[in-house]
């Protein structure tokens, strides 16, 4: 079957361009395999009217909406290829089923990498994050913990917004500078630059880190910095250029540099990084797909 566009990933920019093709009357597919990078967050935050929501509700009321428009069609299945077939179609295969696109978005999202610390994952998405914008406000005036090989920096800057009892763990790999680390220790910020060993807790939720020489340092919540990366080559197989950070790159509208590809969300942005963004950046891209086709149509 042939769509005006397909879209790859069904988090908040896949939901938003869905939607904005879908008020638009065009055939619009939607690929969502179920595997969002927050689907360990219990709750999604600084998105307005939703805030506190969990995301799986988030995404079952965009469901829900985007069943009042004929148009939209959503498939819960993987792509394992795209190909060009010329100039104007793609083709998209899963491992049940070939759909032709005449314009594909790429909201794919991002995979994260949690530091290379153990059992990190019994806490991460209860009481350790990544984001300081999205979960600070609940670990606000707790010890926390700053975890992170690569820019410990900047990330012990940012949570300091929310706390002033930090305890910043390098954990054996990552550097400071002299500089950054009589900075951080001015204001009253401990630094361990020894291998963390572990993270202890009850129910996910962290009370202590622990050192490699056995030390307890009591710690009630803490932000990481996870790696990242792009959860398929899609990008790279269809010839798409990437930004300074390594996301998709894309003009205002989510075209990419290769001819009816266009780019939302994570994949894209990289920073900042928020479900609110993320939906702004789907919309965008729906319009920039929307005006393409209205010109082609025209031009005819």
């Amino acid at each position: 079957m042939n769509y005006e566009c397909a879209i790859i990933g069904g988090g908040p920019a896949g939901l938003n361009a869905a939607l904005v093709l879908g008020r638009a009357r065009r055939k619009v597919l939607l690929f969502d395999n179920d595997e969002p990078r927050n689907r360990v967050t219990r709750m999604a935050h600084g998105f307005i009217t939703r805030d506190g929501i969990p995301p799986a509700e988030l995404r079952r009321l965009a469901h829900v909406e985007l069943a009042n428009y004929p148009s939209v069609e959503i498939k819960s299945e993987t792509i394992i290829s795209i190909k060009r077939l010329d100039q104007t179609h793609f083709e998209l295969k899963t491992d049940k089923e070939i759909f032709h696109s005449i314009k594909i978005i790429l909201a794919t999202g991002l995979r994260d990498e949690q530091p290379n610390i153990p059992n990190i994952e019994k806490f991460y998405g209860t009481s350790i994050f990544s984001c300081p914008y999205c979960d600070g406000w609940e670990l606000r005036d707790r010890p926390l913990a700053v975890i992170a090989d690569k820019n410990v920096f900047k990330l012990a800057k940012e949570v300091y917004t929310w706390s002033r009892d930090l305890a910043v763990f390098t954990n054996g790999e990552g550097r400071l500078e002299l500089e950054e680390r009589d900075q951080l220790l001015a204001k009253g910020i401990q630094v361990y630059e020894d291998i963390v060993a572990g993270l202890e807790g009850d129910n996910g939720q962290l009370r202590s880190v622990r050192l490699e020489d056995g030390t307890l340092i009591d710690r009630f919540g803490g932000f990481v910095t996870p790696l990242w990366s792009h959860p398929n080559t899609f990008a790279e197989d269809l010839g798409c250029g990437l930004n300074e950070y390594g996301g998709i790159q894309t003009d205002e509208y989510g075209r990419t540099n290769v001819w009816n590809v266009y780019a939302a969300g994570d994949a894209a942005n990289i920073v900042p990084s928020q479900l609110i963004i993320a939906a702004g950046s789907g919309s965008a891209a729906a319009i920039g797909v929307n005006g393409d086709l209205t010109n082609e149509y025209f031009k005819g």
